[in-house]
């Protein structure tokens, strides 16, 4: 009777342990999930939670609340758990990674390309990265695909695909010729050259594409990428510069030179190969033809009197080398934060934003920039428009107030984006597409 007593009384504790654990752990979930459900309607308010581009997806039916998507996102509050199921919190900070799609243990997650109200415009490219028009491949931002490590990947996809085609007889100069020397068009290039392919990369800039229009401390998050005839490399966190320092090695090593200041103008098919025109007039020839000309195109500009000046950039190559001025920084995007701040270190900034509030900045940017104001070190001119660019002054234009201000000033840098070139594309018979919430990847 006493061992009964004892076995009751041992299973009585277990049992009150267990429920205390359970309880104390739906408790804490109970907390987490209410705080992320804070964390989404904050969004909402500040415009961060409907995606920009490219974006998870996930699956509820199939999420188990493992949280590792969570984990393997190198960005702050992107995904969150709500009653025990994943969902996005800030989807617009997404900068289409797919860390959480290759970390999610039930294949629960896919990346998707726009959504159901805001499309996004893309030339239309098949598996192998191929376009509407033979011989015309496409890879990197341009076809969506925007990370350092993905547009890696499609770059030397791409080539690997060319090169089974390469070996037949053509009328060109070159077997293949790549536009654009950012990550995909340094990919493409030791790709190329590993498989013995005559190939010329060309390049409208300067070395690093993209890349090298981001200002110099620019941070560019990835993971580790596997870059052709050069091996594995690990990059968390990494300067611009030191990422440029790795495709000038990789190309050294390799002997490969890329022809830089040569922008193409069209490309016109000439039966089994291209001609490809520069900007100079020059005349090329190739069997096939890899763009990697990335999405932002020709910056776009403000279309203001007094624009076309000397004293107007859209880009920031040389931050450390400015000091004294008074400058005015156009725009709201993570580019113009970064050039504000960096600019600030030695000068007078003025941040000018066309909205209320900042509605598309990564985390760290927003708190950046935000104690930075507080702080007196820059200032925020919200709900303005440039109107006009004179030699000393720059006037705004108040869209709240209606009244213009005139400001004393010596630079203007502007980051307003860029436009699509669509009229490059589909002269040269490519088909563009907007796509409205499609699946750029998914588990098969």
């Amino acid at each position: 009777m006493e061992q009964l007593i004892e076995n009751i009384l041992v299973y009585s504790v277990t049992l009150l342990l267990c429920a205390a654990v359970i309880f104390f752990y739906l408790r804490r979930q109970k907390r987490k999930s209410k705080r992320t459900e804070e964390k989404i309607a904050q969004a909402k308010l500040d415009g961060l939670y409907e995606p920009v581009s490219l974006h998870p997806v996930i699956d509820v039916n199939s999420c188990i609340r493992t949280g590792a998507c969570i984990s393997a996102c190198p960005e702050k509050d992107i995904i969150g758990i709500v009653n025990g199921k994943a969902t996005t919190i800030n989807a617009s900070h997404c900068v289409g990674h797919g860390a959480c799609f290759h970390a999610c243990p039930t294949q629960a997650i896919t990346l998707v390309i726009g959504t159901e109200k805001r499309g996004v415009e893309l030339p239309h490219v098949d598996q192998t990265f191929e376009s509407n028009v033979p011989g015309i491949f496409i890879a990197g931002e341009l076809g969506g695909m925007g990370l350092i490590k993905n547009a890696v990947e499609q770059g030397k996809q791409a080539v690997e695909n060319i090169a089974r085609t390469s070996k037949v007889q053509h009328n060109a100069s070159w077997d293949l010729v790549v536009v654009g020397a950012g990550p995909a068009g340094i990919s493409a290039t030791l790709t190329a050259k590993k498989h013995r392919l005559r190939c010329l990369t060309l390049e409208q800039d300067t070395l690093g594409g993209t890349v090298f229009t981001f200002p110099r401390s620019k941070i560019v998050m990835t993971s580790a990428m596997d870059l052709p005839l050069y091996g594995k490399v690990k990059l968390f966190e990494t300067s611009k510069s030191e990422l440029l320092s790795l495709w000038i090695d990789a190309l050294k090593k390799n002997q490969i030179t890329i022809r830089e200041n040569t922008k193409v103008e069209q490309i016109i098919p000439k039966g089994d190969y291209f001609e490809i025109e520069t900007l100079t007039g020059e005349k090329i020839t190739a069997k096939n033809i890899l763009l990697a000309i990335g999405r932002r195109g020709t910056p776009r500009k403000l279309g203001v009197p007094g624009e076309i000046q000397e004293k107007v950039a859209y880009r920031l190559l040389e931050p450390e080398s400015i000091e004294g001025k008074e400058i005015v920084v156009v725009g709201g995007g993570d580019s113009a934060v970064e050039s504000a701040m960096l600019l600030a270190e030695q000068n007078n900034v003025v941040l000018s934003y066309r909205n209320e509030v900042f509605s598309r900045l990564k985390p760290k940017n927003s708190e950046r920039i935000l104690e930075a104001a507080a702080s007196g070190k820059v200032q925020l001119w919200f709900n303005t428009n440039v109107v006009e660019i004179g030699k000393e002054d720059i006037t705004f234009n108040n869209s709240k107030t209606g009244e213009d201000v005139k400001l004393k000033n010596d630079l203007v840098f502007v980051f307003a984006g860029g436009e699509l070139p669509t009229q490059f594309l589909m002269k040269a018979g490519i088909t563009i597409t907007k796509k409205f919430g499609e699946a750029i990847l998914k588990h098969n």
